[in-house]
């Protein structure tokens, strides 16, 4: 579904990552790991349209998508749901989640996924005319994750979901990831929790100073001592 091949991003001719490599096959949860700085987000921002890449190519269901805009990466499926949630504040949740579905235009389609997502996650209906920006830091990243969602994604790509929440919800957001995937949607993880992360992942990559080190499945890296010595600091 996605491939990924010998990317490079540059920020302000200063290297960010360089001949990254990876893919994801549908139906998959694969985990991104490593440690902070390592160019782990700007992969995925890269991916989702908002790094420019200076060399290597992205494609999407055998189309290459380097040289299309962030908005049109959208409609073909692909959707990011930033670290740091990035939500409009001063917006409802309700509002949010149709900001989460500009590129579709029936709307009574819309309000089915609304109401989908109020199913998905029961807080959110709770919190339907509240604020975002009133919410917890757990209830924020629910309704990211939704609004990413609402695009109707084949790809979701997750950018440190567990970022600045309780441990209760940690949880219970990589119970919904999984929940997700189980729903047909492919899943492109960045997480810090790395034993959770890779606890719920089909395969992972390590990536190491803008470069993928290592690769394979999930369980394999999880166990591997050489990889959390090395690698992920455990």
């Amino acid at each position: 579904m996605l491939d990924i091949q010998n990317l490079k991003v540059c920020y302000d001719d200063v290297l960010a990552i360089s001949d990254v490599s990876l893919t994801v096959g549908a139906g998959e949860i694969v985990a991104l790991v490593g440690g902070n700085g390592n160019g782990k987000s700007t992969t995925l921002r890269a991916v989702a349209g908002l790094n420019a890449a200076a060399a290597g190519d992205v494609s999407f269901n055998g189309q290459s998508i380097g040289g299309l805009p962030a908005h049109k990466r959208v409609s073909l499926g692909l959707s990011l749901v930033p670290e740091g949630r990035r939500l409009f504040p001063r917006l409802t949740v309700l509002r949010n989640l149709e900001l989460g579905a500009f590129t579709r235009t029936d709307k009574h389609e819309v309000a089915s996924s609304i109401d989908e997502m109020l199913g998905l996650f029961p807080i959110l209906k709770e919190r339907a005319t509240q604020l975002a920006g009133t919410m917890s830091g757990g209830e924020q990243q629910m309704l990211a994750i939704a609004r990413g969602l609402m695009a109707r994604p084949k790809l979701l790509m997750l950018d440190e979901p567990s970022w600045g929440i309780a441990p209760k919800f940690v949880t219970k957001v990589l119970d919904v990831i999984q929940q997700i995937n189980a729903k047909g949607v492919s899943i492109l993880l960045v997480e810090q929790n790395l034993h959770k992360a890779l606890a719920i992942a089909h395969r992972g990559y390590v990536i190491q100073t803008g470069r993928i080190a290592m690769e394979g499945p999930a369980q394999t890296l999880l166990h591997d001592e050489g990889v959390k010595k090395a690698y992920l600091g455990l």
